[in-house]
């Protein structure tokens, strides 16, 4: 990365990057120091899913410090804790993502993305245009309230376990077992693969 030059003469308004932040830029994905391995949950049901899915995931990727790994194939849901019928379906996925950031920082972006997005929260178990949730960082086991890890509940939602184990089929959820035992263990009734939808993974 160098400044322009016009005619022989040097562009004054534009000063030379330093070799230093150069080679940073360019190994951006390589200079990951010690990066942990963590697992978000999407979801959508309001507005257009797929494309707010897929906004989530290109935001995170955007993101300083992290890096997406794998994206799951989309399931269709019921919501969960109300009444059949009385919200529009979820669009869900999950998401391996590389980082350095502690998990604090990773709740604030995924906070930033969902208010990007204009989560609102008024109620619980409101319909929602994006829900993004951290179901695991590293083998990390905290009981804080602000952010309990693994996600207490992640051991018995399909539409969490069903896509983490397509795209990692011997993932583990700490304190809790193997993956696959607990889809299993929960089924997959009200869980419909969306082959006909795809998230992108990020260039």
């Amino acid at each position: 990365m160098t400044a322009f030059s016009t005619g022989g003469q040097s562009d004054p308004t534009v000063q030379p990057v330093p070799a230093s932040v150069v080679e940073q830029v360019d190994a951006a994905d390589t200079t990951l120091s010690n990066p942990k391995l963590a697992v978000i949950s999407l979801g959508s049901n309001l507005g257009n899913r797929l494309e707010t899915l897929q906004g989530a995931v290109d935001a995170l990727e955007d993101t300083p410090g992290l890096r997406v790994k794998a994206v799951s194939p989309v399931y269709e849901t019921e919501p969960w804790g109300v009444a059949p019928g009385s919200q529009p379906s979820y669009f869900n996925a999950v998401i391996v993502v590389r980082t350095t950031l502690p998990p604090s920082s990773l709740l604030e972006r995924g906070q930033a993305v969902e208010e990007a997005f204009d989560r609102v929260r008024e109620e619980r178990w409101a319909p929602r245009t994006i829900d993004v949730d951290i179901v695991t960082y590293a083998d990390v086991v905290s009981d804080d309230p602000v952010l309990t890890l693994p996600h207490p509940r992640a051991h018995e939602r399909a539409f969490v376990l069903a896509p983490w184990h397509d795209i990692d089929p011997g993932a583990q959820l700490p304190g809790a077992g193997p993956v696959a035992e607990l889809l299993a263990a929960v089924g997959r009734e009200g869980v419909l693969p969306r082959p006909d939808l795809e998230l992108r993974l990020p260039e």
